[in-house]
């Protein structure tokens, strides 16, 4: 499953309180009481503002994220690399990088940094609505913490992911090299300076290189 040094060490709980960056990327607006965005509303206001991250909470307020850095960029591309690699020579899904948002059944909008969606799943849907935010949880997904992101609220989008269907999820923290997995009906594990992750039987023969990651 994880190789290298990766002894389960301690639930996400317990390292809630390591100390952490203030987020200065992310604002979250509540327009609520102002106006009530459809889905295609929502869908148009990212087409129009390309150069952030736009994401919808469950309860409809806006998160207002600005593009990362470079080093984080680097190092979002080459997890997108592996995955967008392994992807095409499996066959079985779709990747997608962190462009791309999903309807939650909860009502939230996502955009997580890497996602894989199961190849019948995703065929499943219309032209239009691979073309809109797809209604559906990712099969698979990673979130890369960057180094001005909040720990608990990265936390709490991976259990809200989990809770509306995702099968593995990977939250990678760089600052203390950990990695938190988010498996259906478990309690999460939490890796301590991994050297690679495996994708289980959810993406079956993909292994992670950490390496150009840390």
């Amino acid at each position: 499953m994880v190789q290298g040094s990766g002894d389960r060490v301690r639930e996400p709980e317990a390292i809630d309180n390591l100390p952490d960056q203030i987020d200065m990327t992310a604002l979250t607006l509540n327009i609520n009481p102002v106006m009530k965005l459809t889905d295609e509303e929502f869908f148009q206001l990212c087409q129009s503002n390309k150069n952030l991250r736009l994401e919808r909470t469950a309860t409809g307020e806006l998160i207002i994220m600005s593009p990362t850095g470079g080093e984080t960029s680097n190092r979002n591309g080459r997890l997108t690399q592996q995955l967008f690699n392994w992807a095409d020579a499996d066959g079985t899904g779709v990747a997608f990088d962190s462009s791309g948002g999903f309807k939650l059944a909860s009502g939230a909008d996502r955009s997580p940094d890497a996602a894989w969606v199961r190849l019948e799943r995703w065929n499943s849907l219309t032209i239009s609505e691979q073309q809109r935010f797809p209604h559906l949880c990712p099969d698979f997904i990673v979130e890369l913490l960057s180094p001005s992101d909040s720990l608990p609220s990265t936390q709490s989008k991976m259990r809200e992911y989990r809770d509306n269907g995702m099968r593995l999820g990977w939250l990678i923290n760089r600052r203390t090299r950990q990695v938190e997995i988010y498996r259906p009906n478990q309690e999460v594990e939490v890796i301590e300076n991994p050297v690679t992750l495996s994708g289980e039987t959810v993406l079956r023969g993909f292994v992670l290189n950490l390496a150009p990651i840390w």
